[in-house]
C-alpha cells in the first residue's frame, strides 16, 4: 500500500499541477478579482520613493506603532484605528522592489512539490479510512479540497477585504484541483483494510 500512496499522491499531484496551469493561463480565473491601478507612474514612483528595497507586506493606515512595541501600546493605537479609517483609504499592499521575476523555473517547480505533497498527505489520510467505493474515496479528496480552500481564503474575505469575486475564483480553483487529484489518486487507492492511525484503533 505505500507504494500505491506514493504512486497516488504523485499522479494526483501531476493532475493537479496541470488543472493549476489550466486555471490560470488558459481561464479566467487566475485574473478574476484583480484591478490594475488607474495612473499607474506616480503610484509606483511613490511607493519606489517611500519603501525603496524593503520588500514586505504593508498594513495601510497603519497604527503608528515602531517595529518595537507592547501589547498596551497595540491596543491604545487600536482604538483611534477607526477614526483613522473612517479618514484615509486602507488595504493591504504586497511590495517586491524593481527587479522582481515573474513565472520562473524555480516558481514553478516549487508550485509542482507543493501539490505534489498537498495530494500525497491527501492520499495519506484516504488510506487511513475504510471507504470502499472509488466515488467515496474521490469524495473524501474533494472534501479535503473544500477544508483548506475554506480554511484562508474566508478569513481573507472577511477580515481583509478581499474582492467576493477573487475569493470565489480562487476556492473554485483549489476544490477543482482537489477534485483532479482525488479522481486520479483514488483510482491507484484502492481501500481494504485501512493503515496506521485507523487500524491501531480497531
Amino acid at each position: 500500500m505505500g507504494k500505491r500512496i506514493l504512486l497516488g499522491g504523485v499522479l494526483g499531484g501531476i493532475a493537479m499541477f496541470i488543472w493549476a496551469f489550466v486555471a490560470h493561463m488558459l481561464l479566467p480565473l487566475g485574473y478574476t478579482g484583480f484591478s490594475e491601478i488607474p495612473n499607474e507612474p506616480p503610484v509606483l514612483a511613490a511607493m519606489q520613493s517611500s519603501l525603496g528595497q524593503k520588500s514586505g507586506l504593508y498594513l495601510f493606515p497603519g497604527l503608528g506603532l515602531g517595529p518595537q512595541y507592547t501589547t498596551q501600546q497595540r491596543n491604545a493605537a487600536m482604538k483611534n484605528y477607526d477614526q483613522k479609517l473612517a479618514a484615509n483609504a486602507s488595504g493591504l499592499l504586497l511590495y517586491h522592489p524593481a527587479g522582481a521575476q515573474g513565472v520562473t523555473g524555480g516558481k514553478l517547480g516549487k508550485e509542482f512539490i507543493t501539490e505534489v505533497l498537498e495530494t500525497l498527505l491527501a492520499v495519506f489520510l484516504l488510506a487511513q479510512t475504510r471507504l470502499q467505493s472509488y466515488a467515496s474515496r474521490v469524495g473524501f479528496i474533494l472534501l479535503i479540497g473544500i477544508i483548506a480552500a475554506i480554511t484562508t481564503n474566508i478569513p481573507y474575505w472577511n477580515w481583509y477585504g478581499f474582492p467576493g469575486s477573487y475569493t470565489a475564483a480562487y476556492m473554485t480553483t483549489q476544490i477543482i484541483a482537489y477534485l483532479v487529484a482525488g479522481l486520479v489518486a483514488a483510482a491507484v487507492i484502492k481501500n481494504r483494510e485501512p493503515l496506521g492511525f485507523a487500524a491501531a484503533a480497531k
